[in-house]
């Protein structure tokens, strides 16, 4: 499971959901059902009991979560869930469509022009935001029609609300309409996302209370900061703006595509379907894609209300009577999208799983495939080799090679090298001469060369590794590719254009592993002769010191540093007195 927000869903043995739940951690949340020194109580003991599968739907935020338990609850009604209260228990903010429009709080959704925002889970953060928005705008409370007729007529007179300054007339024509409407677009993009511009105007007002020593309306405005900070100015799974739709998204493998479908109604994401379908022939992400969207309307939604909106990633050529298919660029329905697009990957990650615990070599080989197809390889990358050099001002250069057999690490095939020929920080040069040394040790020694060769760096290192295959006239029967590290483009040779894989994909993935493996390694293997050399030239070439000595001082000590510190008697006692004077004359003579 994820460690993410969402819901969760408990099936039984005959796929009925008995119980539906939220998490703002699904993996901690679902796991605590299952510990053993969990103290549960007998009805949940006997939900645990009869728990057969678990399903879950992720999404962006708790709020999310908390809406989408609220929505499935009603629908589904699970036999161990309490039954939650009726949507029309959520507040929305409501800008009234009207002239000098009224900004209130309604718990009832009408469809007569109006723009409603939220809903929200706290009552309490709604009244906090209008009494800002009336106290920062000045806009009006009352519900006269304020028509420009009845304006002009002098049908109205002021009230309280004018005399107190809260509000600027409108009535009586003391403000203009199209001033008011400025506020009311201030109050749009603040219903929006732009809660800042209401906190900053907000701390001005804290700071100046208490440099005028009110600390209680100081504090006061504290907590309605707090509450704005924590503000959620919509939410992704319920949205009274975008009606009924039927979102879906794809991902494929070479064998293997993952479909999933999410279902809003009215507003309210009300399912979450995913599916995987095993491919025959060679069929596109568009032909599979098609396929789905028609057996998932006429199958899996019988009973529930037909959208006449289809939310899709990739043009589709499908002719529903009445149905727009879009593919959204920003948005609400974008981000119902995205979301799609992460349950299926999240999908498709278990059953992926699933599969490689049952046939480990099935899913091997078919990463493999994938990898053969992305880098247009002449053979499936079995073995895969990938070489990264290592220096410091081109001191101790060392190279390191590791092995890669069926997509995973082959450690006892690693080597390391000590560079013989370069000298200084020359990263060509030194690429150059260990591909040679390599691949020279397994031409004369017979032994099998990888299907992929991968080097860590950019064009010039490709190329000087490409020299010494050329020279070896093994070039045409491995592949080669370099890794730049800065936006991780692959680069191949004779092609002056990078590839950019896709950041989540396995291709991309197992050339990361190597090329950090191969880093890894080549750095540990660089930290090692960087302290035999310095050890070896502190101690081991003392006169009169040899290798037992300066092992037992080292273990003892611990460190160069201390010994360099310890006394006569404390190395005495170690090595002896004769050879604890000739180290302490060593030293101080360095000195």
């Amino acid at each position: 499971l994820p460690d993410k927000p969402g819901v969760y869903q408990f099936v039984d043995v005959d796929n009925n959901v008995i119980y539906v739940g939220k998490a703002k951690n699904l993996k901690n949340r679902v796991a605590s059902y299952f510990n053993k020194g969990a103290d549960h109580r007998f009805k949940t003991a006997l939900l645990v009991r009869n728990i057969f599968d678990i399903k879950y739907i992720t999404v962006q935020t708790e709020i999310d979560a908390f809406l989408l338990e609220n929505t499935l609850i009603k629908k589904l009604q699970p036999r161990y869930n309490i039954l939650l209260k009726d949507d029309k228990s959520y507040p929305w903010i409501v800008i009234k469509n009207e002239h000098f429009p009224r900004v209130f709080y309604t718990r009832n959704l009408q469809k007569d022009g109006s723009e409603y925002f939220g809903p929200y889970t706290s009552a309490t953060m709604v009244r906090t935001m209008i009494n800002l928005f009336r106290k920062l705008f000045k806009i009006r409370t009352c519900k006269l029609d304020l028509s420009p007729q009845n304006i002009s007529s002098g049908k109205y007179r002021e009230c309280l609300q004018y005399h107190i300054k809260n509000c600027e007339g409108a009535c009586i024509g003391k403000q203009a309409e199209e001033d008011y409407l400025k506020n009311i677009e201030k109050i749009r993009q603040i219903l929006k996302g732009k809660v800042h511009l209401v906190i900053n105007e907000l701390k001005k007002q804290m700071f100046s209370e208490a440099e005028q020593l009110n600390f209680e309306k100081a504090d006061e405005i504290k907590r309605k900061i707090s509450l704005l900070e924590n503000y959620q100015s919509r939410s992704t799974v319920v949205n009274a703006k975008i009606g009924n739709i039927d979102i879906f998204s794809i991902s494929s493998t070479p064998k293997y595509a993952y479909v999933n479908f999410l279902k809003v109604v009215d507003g309210r994401m009300v399912q979450s379907y995913s599916t995987e379908i095993k491919k025959r022939l060679s069929e596109t992400d568009k032909e599979i894609l098609e396929r789905a969207i028609v057996d998932i309307r006429t199958n899996i939604q019988q009973g529930v209300a037909v959208a006449k909106e289809i939310i899709v990633p990739i043009a589709v050529d499908l002719n529903f009577e009445n149905v727009k298919i879009k593919i959204p660029q920003k948005g609400i329905k974008k981000e119902l999208l995205e979301l799609s697009e992460k349950n299926l990957r999240f999908y498709q990650r278990d059953r992926e799983r699933i599969r490689q615990q049952a046939n480990p070599t099935e899913r091997t080989t078919e990463i493999l495939q994938q990898l053969q197809k992305d880098l247009q390889l002449q053979q499936l990358p079995v073995h895969i080799e990938c070489f990264d050099n290592s220096n410091i001002q081109g001191t101790n250069a060392v190279s390191s090679c590791v092995v890669f057999k069926n997509a995973k690490p082959s450690k006892k095939d690693y080597r390391k090298f000590t560079v013989k020929t370069v000298i200084g920080a020359d990263d060509f040069a030194t690429m150059r001469e260990i591909v040679y040394r390599r691949y020279k040790r397994l031409k004369n020694e017979g032994d099998s060369l990888p299907q992929l060769i991968i080097i860590d760096g950019g064009k010039g290192q490709l190329a000087a590794a490409l020299e010494s295959l050329k020279k070896l006239e093994i070039d045409d029967k491995v592949d080669i590719i370099s890794i730049a590290k800065k936006l991780e483009e692959i680069y191949r040779p004779n092609d002056p254009y990078p590839l950019y894989l896709d950041k989540n994909s396995y291709s991309l993935k197992i050339i990361q592993q190597a090329r950090d493996e191969a880093h890894r390694f080549g750095i540990t293997f660089h930290r090692q002769k960087r302290r035999k050399k310095m050890l070896h030239s502190e101690l081991y070439n003392i006169n009169g010191v040899g290798n037992k000595t300066a092992e037992k001082l080292l273990k003892h000590f611990g460190s160069l540093k201390k010994i360099k510190e310890a006394s006569f008697d404390e190395l005495s006692f170690v090595i002896g007195k004769f050879k604890a004077k000739i180290i302490l004359e060593y030293f101080d003579d360095k000195v």
